[in-house]
C-alpha cells in the first residue's frame, strides 16, 4: 500500500511540526513502515493550546443540546466509516480485524452516542439551604483539557476521553501514542465532516518526554486525563504541580481472575482465555493472574492449556486470526524478558514463552500464548507484563484466595467464577479493585464507571462520573428576602 503521510491537527488543519520532525509508524505484523507522521514537540503543544483557547468561548457557550447533536452526528459518521476505521486500527495496532470490527469501532460509536445524549441531561442541583436564600450549583466546563491516549486501544480510548470532555463544554488537546496515531488522525477528519468548529479538537502526536510532558506542565491546561503506565502516571503528577491542574489517571493493572471449586469450568476456561489473550493481553484490565481452587486446578489447566494452544495467530487483517502481534518490537522483547524472569524465579512455563515458529510471522512482533505456574510472591505475579502472559497459582479456601488477589499494589479489575451467589457478593466486597466481574470478564459499557484504586490510578472514565471529571462545581447564593444582620451587633 502507498505510504500514508499525516500532519499534526491544529485549529482545523493538518500542519507540519514547527521543527519539521517526523516519525515512522510501523506495521507490527511484518515490521514495514506504513506511514510518516509529524512529530509534535513543546512548541506544537503550545500552539495547539492557543487554538483550543480560541475555540473555547464559542464551544462552551453553545447550547448543550447542540453540543450533543454534534456528538451524535459524529457517532453516525464513525459508523459510516466503520470498515475503514477497523482496518486502519488493525493495520496500526495488530488487533485482529474481527475484534476491531465487532468491539473497537462499535464501542467508540456507543460512547459518543452515550455522551451525545448526556450533554443536555447533565443537570445542576438546588441544595436545601436556610429560609430567605436560593442556592444553586452548576457544573461548569474546566476549559482546555489535555488528553494522553495509550497505544493498546487508541480509537476506543479517543471515544472514552473525548465524549465526556466535549459534552461538558471543554476543548481538547490530545496526544495519541507515537506508535499508533493513525486512527486518531483519521478521526480528526471525521470531526470536520460532522461539523465541529476548528480548535475544538487538536491532536499532536509525539513522544511523552516532549509533547506529553508539556501537556502535563502547561499552565493553560486545566486538567489532564492520562491512560498508561503507573510510572508515567507518577511523572505526570509531578509535572502537573505547577498550576495544580486536575488529573485523571487510569494506570496499570494486575487483574486477579479467581476460579472457585463450584464454578462452571467450561465458562470459566473460555472467559479466562478472553480475559488474558484478547488483544494479545495488552489491556490494563487483563486477567493476568489465574488463581485456581486446588480441587479443580488440574482439570481447569488441562482445558485451558488446550485452548491456549489452539489460538490462531496470524495477520491481523485476516478474518480467521484470533490473536495478532504485539504492538511494537520493544514491547515484545519486554514480554519475552518476563519469561526469563519467571524461569529465574523457579516458575514453570506450561506453554508458550516464545515467538511462533511459522516463518510467515517471523518479521512481526508475535508471541505464543504463554501460561506460567509461579509463586504468588514472584515478580511475574506482582508486576504488569501486559502481554499474552498469564500466571497460575492455587488456593485452598476463600480467605487464601482473597489474600493472594489483594497482594499487589494494583487495583483495577478482577474476576470471580462461582455459582455461589453469597460467595460472589462477599468476595466482590473485599476484592480491592475498581471493577469486579462475576462469571464474566472485561465487560465495559459507556454508562458504567471505569477506573481503579491504588497504583491503578484515580478518577473514572464513562458514565455520569466521567462528566464529573470534566466539570467544576460552582455554588451560587441568592438572597431572596433574608434580612442582613449588622456586621457586628452593638
Amino acid at each position: 500500500m502507498p505510504l500514508l503521510t499525516r500532519g499534526l491537527f491544529i485549529n482545523g488543519e493538518f500542519v507540519d511540526a514547527i521543527d519539521g520532525a517526523t516519525m515512522e509508524v510501523v506495521n507490527p505484523h511484518d515490521g514495514s513502515v506504513i506511514a510518516m507522521v509529524a512529530e509534535g514537540g513543546e512548541r506544537d503543544i503550545d500552539r495547539a493550546v492557543l487554538a483550543a483557547q480560541g475555540a473555547y468561548p464559542q464551544w462552551s457557550s453553545l447550547a448543550a443540546a447542540e453540543r450533543g447533536r454534534l456528538l451524535l452526528r459524529l457517532a453516525d459518521v464513525i459508523e459510516q466509516h466503520s470498515a475503514e476505521l477497523a482496518r486502519l486500527e488493525s493495520l496500526d495496532t495488530g488487533h485482529p480485524i474481527h475484534d476491531s470490527t465487532l468491539l473497537d469501532v462499535p464501542r467508540t460509536v456507543a460512547t459518543f452516542r452515550y455522551f451525545g445524549g448526556m450533554a443536555d441531561k447533565y443537570q445542576g442541583f438546588l441544595p436545601p439551604v436556610e429560609a430567605g436564600f436560593l442556592n444553586y450549583v452548576t457544573h461548569d466546563p474546566i476549559g482546555v483539557v489535555g488528553q494522553i491516549v495509550p497505544w493498546n486501544f487508541p480509537l476506543m480510548f479517543c471515544g472514552w476521553k473525548l465524549g465526556p470532555a466535549l459534552a461538558a463544554g471543554n476543548t481538547v488537546v490530545m496526544k495519541p501514542s507515537e506508535l499508533v496515531p493513525l486512527s486518531t488522525l483519521r478521526l480528526c477528519e471525521l470531526f470536520e465532516e460532522a461539523g465541529f468548529a476548528p480548535g475544538v479538537l487538536n491532536v499532536v502526536p509525539g513522544y511523552g518526554a516532549r509533547a506529553g510532558a508539556r501537556l502535563a506542565s502547561h499552565p493553560d491546561i486545566g486538567k489532564v486525563s492520562f491512560t498508561g503506565s503507573t510510572a508515567t502516571g507518577r511523572s505526570i503528577v509531578t509535572q502537573s504541580a505547577g498550576n495544580l491542574k486536575r488529573l485523571q489517571l487510569e494506570l496499570g493493572g494486575k487483574g486477579a481472575n479467581i476460579v472457585f471449586g463450584d464454578a462452571n469450568l467450561a465458562a470459566a476456561v473460555n472467559g479466562s482465555a478472553f480475559a488474558i489473550f484478547h488483544n494479545q493481553g495488552q489491556a490494563c484490565i487483563a486477567g493476568s493472574r489465574l488463581i485456581l481452587h486446588e480441587s479443580i486446578a488440574d482439570e481447569f489447566l488441562e482445558k485451558f492449556l488446550a485452548l491456549a494452544a489452539s489460538i490462531r495467530l496470524g495477520d491481523p487483517l485476516n478474518e480467521a486470526t484470533e490473536m495478532g502481534p504485539l504492538t511494537s518490537a520493544m514491547h515484545r522483547d519486554r514480554v519475552l524478558n518476563y519469561v526469563d524472569i519467571a524461569r529465574g524465579e523457579g516458575g514453570e512455563v506450561l506453554t508458550g514463552g516464545k515467538a511462533p515458529e511459522d516463518p510467515a510471522l517471523s518479521n512481526g512482533y508475535y508471541i505464543v500464548p504463554t501460561v506460567v505456574r509461579a509463586s504468588p510472591e514472584s515478580r511475574v505475579c506482582k508486576e504488569e507484563v501486559f502481554g499474552p502472559f498469564v500466571t497460575v497459582s492455587t488456593f485452598a479456601n476463600d480467605d487464601e484466595a482473597m489474600q493472594i488477589a489483594n497482594s499487589t499494589d494494583y487495583g483495577l479489575g478482577g474476576g470471580l467464577w462461582t455459582n455461589d451467589l453469597s460467595r460472589a457478593h462477599r468476595m466482590a466486597g473485599v476484592l480491592r479493585a475498581g471493577m469486579v466481574w462475576v462469571n464474566s470478564y472485561k465487560r465495559v459499557n459507556p454508562g458504567s464507571p471505569f477506573g481503579g484504586v491504588g497504583s491503578s490510578g484515580y478518577g473514572r472514565e464513562m458514565g455520569f462520573e466521567a462528566m464529573h471529571e470534566y466539570t467544576d462545581l460552582k455554588s451560587v447564593w441568592i438572597n431572596v428576602n433574608a434580612a442582613i444582620a449588622p456586621w457586628y451587633p452593638r
